[in-house]
């Protein structure tokens, strides 16, 4: 018999598979199936950008606030929206989010490496050993946003990839045609990269805790820097929009300096201490 699961579920029947003598018609595999397919993508991302390091600390108190301070962030961009008419057409200031979003993954990309480098450099040389050997996560994810960005653009491309192929023949058809359908995985892959690198800061925490806490702050006040010099979405009266451009960075670096001290007084774990260079 099975065992009654949690919430009112059984585990140890199939959910969606029919009962004995019942035949099944398929049509919840094939339902099952179409989503996989849809979320594919999004899957693939999250397991590029998640932080992968066994023994890494992961606080739930800080995921927690940090989903928090992201769930007013976005009720701020939706309330501001919803109170104000719109400075451009729809699809010009989807356009501008987007952008901004990609963008903040390239400060990130370049941000991160130099971050990193200057963490190693710093290091004492036992640990800066240690840490070399746990670049594979951060490397994994920034080589994956790159050449995603990359495909994409050539994809986008069918000047370039008429060039390229132009004296394979059908092969080169081929080959174009299967970047176009590519271009519809990658797509959404490299929106859902941009996210969550910026989130996860290109795994740096699989290096160290402390390095995510000391980029986020930094890629926040550039993107508030470039929507000040880009102007407001919406017709804002000029207090309201400041407001919403200090609140970014001064809730991050808040949120930062928070996590960088709960680190501090709950597990002992400090920027010099992880340097190695812990005072005398």
């Amino acid at each position: 018999m099975a065992r009654q699961g949690g919430y009112g579920q059984r585990t140890g029947v199939r959910p969606g598979a029919a009962g004995p003598g019942v035949p099944s018609d398929g049509a919840g595999d094939r339902r099952h199936g179409c989503v996989t397919v849809l979320a594919a993508p999004f899957v693939l991302a999250a397991r590029v950008h998640r932080p992968g390091r066994a023994d890494r600390l992961a606080d739930p108190v800080v995921r927690g606030v940090a989903l928090a301070r992201t769930g007013v962030g976005l009720a701020a961009t939706a309330w501001l929206f919803y109170a104000f008419t719109l400075r451009e057409e729809a699809k010009a200031v989807v356009d501008d989010r987007l952008t901004d979003l990609l963008i903040s993954a390239a400060v990130l990309a370049v941000v991160g490496p130099l971050a990193v480098a200057a963490f190693l450099a710093a290091a004492r040389p036992p640990l800066r050993a240690r840490y070399r050997r746990r670049l594979g996560g951060p490397l994994t994810a920034w080589g994956c946003l790159i050449a995603t960005a990359g495909l994409q653009w050539f994809a986008l491309r069918p000047d370039l990839r008429n060039t390229l192929f132009a004296g394979a023949g059908d092969t080169g058809f081929l080959l174009g045609l299967l970047f176009q359908l590519g271009s519809l995985f990658l797509l959404p892959f490299l929106l859902a990269s941009s996210v969550l690198c910026v989130h996860h800061a290109f795994r740096t925490a699989d290096v160290h805790e402390v390095l995510p806490p000391l980029l986020s702050p930094v890629v926040v006040l550039v993107m508030s820097v470039l929507q000040a010099v880009d102007g407001p979405p919406v017709n804002a009266p000029q207090a309201v929009w400041f407001a919403f451009l200090a609140g970014a960075p001064l809730s991050v670096t808040a949120l930062s300096a928070w996590e960088l001290r709960r680190l501090r007084t709950r597990y002992g774990t400090t920027l010099r201490g992880a340097l190695g260079r812990r005072p005398r």
